[in-house]
C-alpha cells in the first residue's frame, strides 16, 4: 500500500520549521524533531518522547521519516558492504561501505545513471535517468547507519567516519541536491560529520568547483586519469569542454586547499594506455604548484570492458616516479571484487541473469 505522507528527511532546517508551523506547531519543535531524526535516527514518532502525545499523533498522521528501500544487500569476503537502493519511482542506485579496522568510508551516489560516458567505467554504459533528491542522498547515509547500529550519532570515533561522493553520477551536475544533503549531514546537531571527513569527486565540471569549495568546503577529488588532453578527451570526455589547463587552474584556486588538505587526483591504471613512465613524468609537470596527492587505482574489469589493468611492475614504477617527485601516490587495494563492488565495476540497473548485481560507481 502506498504511503502518501510527506517525508521529512531531506528538508532543510528552515523547511522543517515552516512545515511544522503549517501543521499548527511552534517553530521550536523543529529543533526537537531534527534531533530525533538526525541525531537519534528515530523513524517512529511514537518514540519521540520530548514531543507531546498530541504532536506525535498529528505528525504520524501527516508525515513519515523514511529510508530508501533496500532491494539487496551484499557483504564481501573482505567486509565491504553494498546496498542496492530502490526509490519510490522504482529507480535504483547503490551505495558501498568500505570498512577499515575502526572506521570506514561510505560511497554515496548522486544520480541514477550518468551522462559522462567515461569508457573505463561501467556506469558510463548507462544513460542518465535522473538526479537524486536530497532525501535520497541523505537516506543512503542513514540506512548505512541503520545497518551498523550507529545511532545516536557518536561523539567520538565512529565506523562510518567518512563520506565520499564518488558513487554513481557526477555530483556537480546535481549540485543543489548534493549541497543540501551534505549540509544536513554536516549539521552539528544531527549526523554531525565534519566537512574534513567528506570528499566530493568530480570528473572536471570546472565552473562548479569554486562554488563547491566556497559553499561546502569539503575535500576535493578529481578524476584525472590522463596526463594529456588528447588521451583525456577519450577517457574523460568532459575534458573536451573543460580541458586540463582549465581544470588544473580551478584546482590551484580551490578554496581551502593546502598541504594539510590536499586535492586528490584519481588515476585509474590502464595497461598500455596511461601507465608509462612518460605519463608519470607529465603528471609531475601538471601537478606543479598544486597541493595534491595521487590515488592510483588498479582497473577493475567488468563484462565487456575495453581495457585491462596495468601490470604490477608498471604500477610500482609509476608510483615510484610520483613519489620521487615529492608526491604521495599509493596504489589502492581493490575492495569488494567478489560482489562486484570495486571501483567502476558495477551498473545501476540490477542484472539478475544468474546473479543479481547492483549499481555502479562512476569514479570511486
Amino acid at each position: 500500500m502506498d504511503d502518501d505522507r510527506k517525508d521529512l528527511v531531506g528538508l532543510s532546517r528552515d523547511e522543517l520549521s515552516a512545515e511544522l508551523v503549517s501543521a499548527g506547531e511552534k517553530p521550536f519543535r523543529a529543533k526537537q524533531l531534527w534531533h530525533w531524526i538526525y541525531h537519534q535516527g528515530e523513524t517512529d514518532f511514537a518514540n519521540m518522547t520530548t514531543l507531546s502525545k498530541a504532536s506525535r499523533a498529528m505528525l504520524a498522521e501527516r508525515y513519515r521519516v523514511g529510508r530508501p528501500q533496500i532491494s539487496e544487500q551484499q557483504t564481501s569476503e573482505d567486509s565491504t558492504r553494498k546496498w542496492l537502493v530502490r526509490f519510490p519511482d522504482g529507480n535504483e542506485a547503490e551505495c558501498v561501505y568500505i570498512p577499515e579496522e575502526d572506521r570506514g568510508a561510505l560511497c554515496i551516489s548522486s544520480q541514477v545513471g550518468c551522462t559522462l560516458t567515461c569508457p573505463f567505467c561501467r556506469t558510463g554504459t548507462q544513460k542518465l535517468v535522473r538526479n537524486l533528491n536530497a532525501d535520497e542522498i541523505v537516506g543512503q547515509m542513514m540506512l548505512a547507519r541503520d545497518s551498523y547500529g550507529e545511532w545516536p550519532s557518536p561523539m567520538g570515533e565512529r565506523m562510518l567516519s567518512n563520506i565520499v561522493m564518488m558513487g554513481m553520477g557526477e555530483p556537480l551536475l546535481n549540485y543543489d541536491n548534493v549541497a543540501k544533503a551534505l549540509t544536513i549531514i554536516m549539521d552539528p546537531e544531527g549526523i554531525s560529520l565534519s566537512k574534513r571527513r567528506i570528499t566530493l569527486s568530480t570528473s572536471g565540471l570546472v565552473p562548479m568547483i569554486e562554488r563547491c569549495g566556497n559553499e561546502l568546503g569539503v575535500n576535493l577529488a578529481v578524476s584525472l586519469h590522463a596526463a594529456t588532453d588528447e588521451l583525456r578527451d577519450v577517457l574523460v570526455p568532459i575534458n573536451r569542454k573543460h580541458p586540463l589547463k582549465e581544470l588544473l587552474a580551478a584546482c590551484r584556486e580551490y578554496p581551502g586547499a593546502n598541504n594539510a588538505r590536499r586535492i586528490t587526483f584519481e588515476y585509474v591504471m590502464l595497461r598500455g594506455v596511461n601507465d608509462s613512465a612518460a605519463d608519470a613524468r607529465e603528471l609531475l609537470r601538471l601537478a606543479r604548484g598544486i597541493p595534491v596527492k595521487f590515488n592510483l587505482i588498479p582497473f577493475n574489469a567488468w563484462p565487456g570492458a575495453p581495457y585491462e589493468c596495468s601490470t604490477s611492475t608498471a604500477m610500482r614504477t609509476f608510483a615510484e616516479i610520483l613519489n620521487d617527485g615529492g608526491y604521495s601516490a599509493p596504489i589502492r587495494t581493490p575492495r569488494g571484487r567478489d560482489i562486484l563492488a570495486a571501483c567502476g565495476q558495477l551498473k545501476s540497473a540490477s542484472e539478475r541473469a544468474g546473479r543479481r548485481t547492483a549499481t555502479s560507481s562512476q569514479n570511486v
